[in-house]
């Protein structure tokens, strides 16, 4: 095994620990968002296999920041009901060399959320991660990530729907230190492994508002590496 390889294999791991976890998304019961004002917490976040966590973002109907909650659950439907994440088998042809590239100012991206009716959020996204596929050079819009070494992207591509999740994955790309001294305009290398696409938590419980990939982030192209479909015992509905 080499070691690219031996490293997805742990990373396989690794995905299947956090799906499951106690605040993985397969343990979602609830997400509830509070009107202006309003503070109530349900009894049951309080029982002996739930955990609650807070949560914030923008009020799309009055502005400002709207709150609301989580409820996670130990015996949810969704965990007893899961079997795997299905994945293709690793590809080194999906190990690509690529770049990223600071954008002018601080750039916010609409796109829409499952959740949201067509209403668009935006989102900050400090740069482009762009490589080639078969002599073409592609650009996708580069999110901001929690560590801030890393940039997210959120990417379609012709596989969704038939081979891997419907609405598109996630994939994580790692910045070199030298990013931070970019001046906007100026790039980095980056290593772009879609080996390690991602199905996005909605694809584990039908409580997460995901985004779906902007227009500058869905490729005309198949990319046969990564997550496919979370896998659930014959029957279950996660959307039932």
């Amino acid at each position: 095994m080499s070691i690219q390889s031996d490293e997805y294999a742990q990373f396989r791991r690794q995905r299947r620990a956090y799906a499951t976890g106690p605040t993985g998304p397969l343990a979602l019961v609830e997400t509830t968002w509070l009107a202006p004002g309003e503070t109530g917490i349900p009894e049951r976040a309080g029982s002996e296999t739930t955990r609650l966590t807070t949560l914030e973002r923008e009020d799309l109907d009055h502005g400002g920041v709207q709150r609301g909650y989580r409820i996670w659950d130990d015996a949810a439907p969704t965990r007893a009901a899961f079997e795997d994440i299905d994945a293709y088998d690793f590809d080194e042809s999906w190990v690509l060399s690529g770049r990223f590239e600071l954008v002018a100012e601080e750039r916010l991206v609409p796109f829409e959320h499952i959740a949201d009716g067509g209403r668009l959020r935006q989102h900050g996204a400090a740069g482009d991660v762009v490589f080639s596929h078969e002599g073409t050079e592609y650009r996708l819009a580069a999110f901001d990530a929690d560590d801030d070494d890393s940039v997210q992207l959120v990417f379609a591509d012709t596989t969704n729907g038939a081979e891997t999740y419907g609405t598109g994955r996630f994939l994580w790309v790692d910045l070199p230190p030298q990013w931070r001294d970019l001046r906007p305009g100026e790039s980095v290398p980056v290593e772009v492994d879609f080996n390690r696409s991602v199905i996005p938590p909605c694809g584990f419980s039908m409580w997460f508002n995901c985004p779906l990939p902007p227009l500058s982030n869905r490729l005309p192209f198949p990319i046969r590496a990564g997550e496919k479909h979370v896998r659930f015992a014959p029957g279950f509905d996660l959307y039932a």
